[in-house]
């Protein structure tokens, strides 16, 4: 990796922006909801213009449709922020929860007896994620995204600065 450095940069940022995610989740969820909106909004743009593109009116017609609905999802998040974290914080609970359920009934099958337990460890630690979110709801939503962004901003800085770490070495081996 000839720029080994540059990962290890994106790295320390990450784990910084992590950190500041972790001590103040609130303004962590706005971000990620500001995030999660205009990303919306550029996506169904994007749609509505590709739906000139397309072949026949019914495609046309869905794709513009789908589209205004993205977009619309997108402006709501964007100009109703506080709404639209419980809303993101709602789907992120209901994604656990079915995410666990579907790991445990997974866990079930022959083809997963190896990881048997393991699939049912994660499930349960989904499903009990899910539990936690939704019993403390709507409190939860003003820190759930902010933590979660957190915590995965500070996973992938530490696995970028042991990636480029690793690839400097490599690199000091052939040199």
């Amino acid at each position: 990796m000839k720029y080994w450095f540059l990962w290890l940069l994106a790295g320390i940022f990450s784990v910084i922006g992590g950190l500041l995610a972790l001590f103040n989740p609130f303004v962590a969820s706005l971000t990620a909801n500001l995030l999660a909106g205009c990303t919306f909004m550029v996506v169904g743009v994007m749609m509505i213009i590709s739906a000139f593109g397309d072949n026949g009116w019914g495609s046309r017609i869905l794709a513009i449709l789908l589209g205004l609905v993205i977009t619309w999802m997108g402006y709501n998040l964007v100009g109703h922020p506080l709404i639209g974290i419980v809303s993101l914080t709602i789907a992120a609970a209901v994604t656990l929860l079915v995410i666990g359920v579907m790991r445990i009934i997974m866990a079930m099958k022959a083809e997963y007896a190896q990881f048997r337990w393991l699939l049912i460890l994660s499930g349960a630690v989904s499903i009990l994620l899910a539990f936690m979110i939704f019993s403390n709801f709507p409190a939860s939503a003003t820190a759930v995204l902010g933590i979660y962004l957190g915590i995965e901003l500070l996973f992938n800085g530490v696995s970028l600065i042991a990636i480029s770490l690793g690839r400097k070495s490599q690199e000091e081996l052939v040199a």
